[in-house]
This record gives C-alpha cells, sequence and structure tokens, in this order.
C-alpha cells in the first residue's frame, strides 16, 4: 500500500509514495507537550507500520521540516507561538502555498480564546480542534487514529486518481509505437512509470498455441529492462520458466510477495505476457490498475497490429507496382527492395524520425515508376543511348511525378516527389528542374544514393556489375557534385550494413563482389 506523499516540483500537486513508517509532525512551543505526546505515541503502530514523531518549536521551523519530509501524515499543531496566529497561517501556508491537501491537521490550543473553535473550524482548513486540557492519553490516540485513517483513505482516492491519469497519459504513447520491439519498450516504461517502481521486468510474446501446448510453442522476449535486459528466453533461468509455464497452464495473471506475471490473450489467440521482479507486494489497487492497463495495452496491441498488416500491405502494393516499371527495363529481380532497404539505413543513419523512416521506405521503390511512360526500344536498348533517346530517357522523373502527385497518401505524395528529383544532382546540374543541395529533397538526395549504388553493384541490359572498390571511387569522387557529401560518408561509414542487405536480397545472377 502506498502511505506516503510526494511533492511533485513542477505542479506543487501531492501523489503518493511507498513508506515503511508514517511521520507525525508535534508544532509547540511548550517542551512539555513533546514529551508527553512521545510517551503517549512512541510505540503505537497503525496498520503494521510504526509512527515516527518528528518536533519542532515554531512555525517557521515547522515549514523547514515540511518542505524536507514531503510525506508527514498528520500534523498536531499549536496555535499560539512566536506569534498568536503562527498556528493559524502555517495551516494556510500548508494548503495554500504547498498545495498539500492530504496531510491531517489537528489543532491544539492551550489558549482558545485565542482561536475560536467555531471561527477556526470554517476558516481555516483543518481536520480537527481540541484543546490540550482535554487531551488524555486515550483521546490523543483516538484522535490520532482517526486521522491516521482518513489520511489513509484520501491516499487511496489520490492513488487511484494518479493511477487512471498515469493509464490516460501513457496509452497516446503505447499507440504512437511503430513497431512490436518500440510497443513492448514503451509498455514497460509506462508500467514503471504507473506503479513508480524500478524493477527488472521483460516483456513476452507467445504465439497462440503455445498457451497450450508450451514444449512446441515460441517465447520470444521481445523488449527488457534490468538485470534482463540483455537475455533472450533460452538465457533465463529454469525458476522464470517454471513461473512462466505455470501462468500459461493457469492461464490467468499472478501476483506473489516479489514477483508478478500479466497474462492476456488477443482476440486472434496470441498471448502476451509481463514478468516484473520487485520488492514490494502490490496492493489491491495496483492490481485494480494493472487490470486496466492491460485493458488498455490489449487495445493498443490490436491497433499496431492491424497498422503493421496495413503497413505491410501497402508495401508489397508499392514493390508490386514499382517491379512492373523495373521488369519492362529487364531490370534486376530485387533492385526495388534493395532500394528501398538501402534508403531506410540512410535515413535512419542521416536522423530522419521514425514516420519519415518509413515513409521512404514504402515511397523510394517507386522512383522510377515513370518508365512506364517510356518506349521498350528506348528503355531497354543495350547500346549507347543518342542525346535524343536520353532527352527521352530523362522524362520519366516528370511522367512518375505526374502519375503519383494527384494522390492525397501521404506515401504515394512522397514517392511523387522522389520519382521527380531523384535524378537531380547535388551541384544543380541534374534534372528535371536543376535544384541544388537542400532543395532537393532529402528523401530524392537518399533515394539517389540508395539507388545509383545498387545500379552500379549489380548487373544491368546495359552493364556489367563493378567490383566494390571501383563502386566506392566513384562515389567518392562524386561526393558533393552529384550525391550530398553527408550521405556518401553515411554510406562509407555502415558499408557492412548496405553489403549485409545486398546479400539478404541478392538476385540469383552476379553481383558485386567486396
Amino acid at each position: 500500500m502506498y502511505d506516503e506523499l510526494l511533492f511533485a516540483d513542477e505542479t506543487d500537486v501531492v501523489e503518493p509514495k511507498i513508506v515503511d513508517k508514517i511521520k507525525v509532525l508535534i508544532v509547540d512551543d511548550e517542551e512539555e507537550v513533546h514529551i508527553v505526546t512521545k510517551l503517549v505515541l512512541n510505540d503505537f503502530v497503525f496498520e503494521g507500520k510504526m509512527i515516527e514523531l518528528l518536533s519542532v518549536y515554531s512555525a517557521s521551523e515547522a515549514k523547514e521540516v515540511l518542505l524536507k519530509h514531503e510525506d508527514i501524515a498528520l500534523i498536531l499543531l499549536d496555535v499560539v507561538m512566536e506569534r498568536a496566529d503562527a498556528g493559524l497561517q502555517l495551516v494556510k501556508y500548508i494548503r495554500e502555498v504547498m498545495g498539500n491537501n492530504l496531510v491531517r491537521i489537528v489543532l491544539r490550543t492551550g489558549q482558545p480564546g485565542e482561536a475560536p473553535e467555531a471561527r477556526v473550524i470554517v476558516e481555516y482548513d483543518i481536520n480537527d480542534y481540541k484543546e490540550k486540557t482535554e487531551l488524555t492519553a486515550q483521546k490523543l490516540l483516538t484522535t490520532l487514529i482517526s486521522a491516521l485513517r482518513s489520511h489513509r483513505d484520501l491516499l487511496t482516492i489520490a492513488m487511484n486518481k494518479k493511477g487512471l491519469e498515469k493509464i490516460i497519459e501513457s496509452s497516446p504513447e503505447i499507440f504512437r509505437m511503430q513497431s512490436m520491439q518500440n510497443f513492448a519498450t514503451g509498455v514497460l516504461m509506462q508500467l514503471i512509470a504507473m506503479l513508480r517502481l524500478n524493477k527488472n521486468s521483460l516483456y513476452l510474446k507467445v504465439s497462440s498455441f503455445a498457451a497450450t501446448c508450451k514444449k512446441d510453442g515460441e517465447i520470444k522476449v521481445l523488449a527488457a529492462t534490468g538485470d534482463f535486459h540483455i537475455q533472450n528466453y533460452e538465457k533465463l533461468s529454469q525458476e522464470i520458466h517454471d513461473k512462466l509455464d505455470y501462468v500459461l497452464a493457469a492461464k490467468q495473471s499472478i501476483f506473489l510477495e516479489d514477483y508478478f506475471i500479466l497474462y492476456w490473450q488477443s482476440v486472434d489467440e496470441h498471448v502476451y505476457l509481463i514478468y516484473m521482479e520487485g520488492d514490494q507486494r502490490l496492493s489491491d489497487l495496483d492490481r485494480r490498475l494493472l487490470d486496466v492497463f492491460c485493458l488498455n495495452v490489449s487495445s493498443a496491441f490490436e491497433n499496431l497490429k492491424l497498422h503493421l498488416e496495413m503497413y505491410d500491405t501497402q508495401r508489397e502494393v508499392f514493390f508490386r507496382l514499382a517491379e512492373v516499371a523495373e521488369t519492362r527495363s529487364k531490370e534486376t529481380g530485387n533492385h526495388v527492395r534493395r532500394v528501398a532497404e538501402y534508403a531506410r539505413l540512410l535515413a535512419m543513419k542521416y536522423g530522419l524520425s521514425e514516420k519519415d523512416v518509413n515513409t521512404l521506405h514504402l515511397a523510394a521503390p517507386m522512383h522510377d515508376i515513370g518508365k512506364l511512360g517510356i518506349p521498350d526500344e528506348i528503355l531497354n536498348k543495350p547500346g549507347k543511348l543518342t542525346p535524343k533517346e536520353f532527352e527521352i530517357i530523362k522524362l520519366h522523373a516528370n511522367i512518375g511525378y505526374d502519375m503519383l502527385k494527384g494522390s492525397h497518401l501521404h506515401m504515394l505524395q512522397a514517392a511523387a516527389i522522389i520519382a521527380k528529383e531523384h535524378h537531380e544532382r547535388y551541384d544543380g546540374t541534374g534534372y528535371s528542374s536543376g535544384l541544388q543541395g537542400n532543395e532537393i529533397h532529402i528523401f530524392a538526395r537518399i533515394t539517389a544514393v540508395a539507388d545509383v549504388f545498387d545500379a552500379l553493384s549489380c548487373n544491368r541490359v546495359y552493364k556489367k556489375a563493378w567490383p566494390l572498390e571501383d563502386v566506392l571511387s566513384y562515389f567518392q569522387e562524386a561526393k558533393g557534385g552529384q550525391f550530398d557529401p553527408e550521405l556518401v560518408e553515411l554510406l562509407f561509414s555502415n558499408l557492412d550494413e548496405f553489403l549485409q542487405v545486398q546479400e539478404k536480397f541478392a538476385d540469383d545472377f552476379h553481383h558485386t563482389s567486396v
């Protein structure tokens, strides 16, 4: 159970945090009052927690202690101290300046005439009013218990509200995730923030049959934190394997003293688990919040899954359309797929946003879609083109742009720009508009590097593949002329990754060798 308060620096709004003791602040200028109060309350235990008594002798001292100890549950407050109304002014400071509405304040006065009960109760936000003469040991205990119960109940309400706010805040973040790995990481981050835990945790995905056929089902760790950060499922201890097997068999979440495992199943029967270790037992409130959190995560997952399926469908359609154009010009079979991957790599290394990286990954394969409008006898001519034929070939940039520019789809708008500008040169001598430097859209600059790197590295109808050394020499010479020099440097510094893509999407016939 969360039983303390934490002041949020940026908002001055209180929110709970975990405690081992309940702090009670005694504010009184009479030493005897402190001695008697401590004698009565020193060994008192409330709901399994010891009482920690803090003593100050003035309102000014109390302010310092309240700022240092933000988790005080109860204040036993004198009225008359350094000033006749010092206690009352401290109440206003606590409620109005500090914004602390959870701490319980019991006003104790030996001079009721200075602060009449009827006026004080109405004008000041206090929780009880006692004359010191009526506070016997038993009545002091009764007052303490009543105040702490009130604090506990208000704290539970505050925790409930804060937990729900965390869930609401986390939902947009989770829904914005664009990959399963990012989704899983986002879920862990939001869950830890919601519970205010700093634990070891991992997020697992199990195929639907693994829930019942655990020996045959693949369990994959998508994201992890703490001690599990670099581990895959096989490297987890047998003890954790046994725990997960139990949950998969029971098909329900479990909550134990030092860990919990959340279980839920999506509509397409994929099973998901969150395992989290810690040294704090979860309260009933925590569990209810986790139930709500899981519902949100499940909805977010379904939306992400639909998004990824739509993305894969769009990508396949774009590849197929692009391959139609490439087939007409008898280009290599996997050219458009390699260009897409090269472009994605360069975009990531260049620092584009995840959204732009995904857009370019889809749009780059459409760079030569305008070739559909070029006659076969020119497009597939094995020898050198005449100047007139080359002018006709150059038309494919504007043809592709005209084909795509009318679409309202963001992906096709990006593809239109790439089709029009991917033959522009960084020095301004390219076509079709003679753009220079950063006037050329970054999507087109990236696609130009990706396209030419693949064109030189693979067999074409009009040439053989170049050796890698010659390809790199060409790019070195063309840096700052044909190509954006920063992109060329990124190609050089990440060459191994580009060669891995080349190998993965190799054609059946020759491409460049290292």
